[in-house]
């Protein structure tokens, strides 16, 4: 009884995360991968591709928090838990902060986009377009003053 105690308490620790390295370069990379994210998503949008849009809108607000964690943190996250970046995010100061506000809005909206069958509604579409091209803007002003 006491080994399944055991194994059972091992179960309940939390796998670490996996945490990258980030250059200045990869920063770059990554605000220019965010910027295109955002640009196509607004395109989308713009041609009613909601879904498109939406998806694009999530990725350019990831590769946005990649931007922020890399010039201010020297790392980003690199795992599947979205929860991992947001505390990198909060850790990374007035831009971070600004960037997690908008993420944290449209990580939950990445399963319905790229997995469920419904559609996604012009206006969820929208917000999250502008989301992500504030998250866009950040990252781009972040990377300009990058080492």
């Amino acid at each position: 009884m006491g080994s399944a105690s055991m194994n059972s308490g091992r179960c309940a620790v939390p796998k670490p995360g996996r945490i990258r390295t980030v250059s200045a370069a990869q920063v770059r990379a990554y605000a220019a991968k965010a910027e295109e994210f955002a640009d196509a998503a607004a395109s989308d949008l713009e041609a009613g591709r909601n879904i498109a849009a939406t998806s694009l809108a999530i990725h350019a607000g990831i590769n946005s928090a990649d931007t922020v964690c890399g010039a201010r943190l020297g790392k980003r996250a690199a795992g599947e838990d979205h929860d991992e970046v947001l505390a990198l995010l909060r850790q990374a100061g007035p831009d971070g902060a600004e960037v997690e506000g908008d993420l944290r809005r449209l990580l939950p909206l990445k399963t319905k986009a790229e997995y469920e069958p419904d559609d996604i509604a012009p206006s969820v579409a929208a917000k999250a377009v502008e989301r992500a091209l504030r998250c866009a803007t950040v990252a781009r002003r972040v990377a300009d003053t990058a080492r």
